[in-house]
């Protein structure tokens, strides 16, 4: 069974650690992920910006993809698991309020791919025994 924060409780949290609290408003080529920094800035939009559900939602999205291609690669024959989360699972609100916060303490991943820096944080967070030497687990 999943635990599920309060969304409200989530966008504070993210809004608290955001680049966007100071003001500057989402636009629609902020959709267009280049690098972590751009993810974050979505993961934290306030509510009070117009686009804000969107941004929410894409960043959902988002790392629910990059969860659902960890798995499918993990399962696979010569599959590696990365992220070994506990049972039960932390939320998914409660994981993207979590890759924001780390992301405000990580600024030199900021750069990177937001996929690499997501695992990034999911590694440190719930890492697999093993995992750094490629057991399958």
């Amino acid at each position: 069974m999943r635990h599920w924060l309060p969304a409200s409780l989530s966008v504070a949290l993210a809004v608290a650690f955001s680049p966007l609290a100071a003001g500057a408003a989402l636009t629609e080529d902020d959709f267009y992920i280049k690098n972590a920094q751009d993810l974050v800035e979505l993961c934290s939009s306030p509510e009070s910006d117009p686009l804000n559900d969107a941004a929410i939602h894409f960043c959902h999205g988002f790392a629910s993809g990059a969860w659902q291609y960890h798995e499918a690669m993990a399962n696979g024959p010569k599959g590696v698991r990365l992220v070994c989360l506990p049972n039960p699972a932390p939320s998914r609100n409660e994981l993207v309020a979590g890759f924001v916060s780390w992301a405000g303490t990580h600024p030199q991943y900021m750069t990177e791919p937001a996929v690499e820096a997501l695992f990034r944080y999911l590694i440190e967070r719930a890492p697999c025994p093993g995992a750094a030497k490629g057991d399958k687990k």
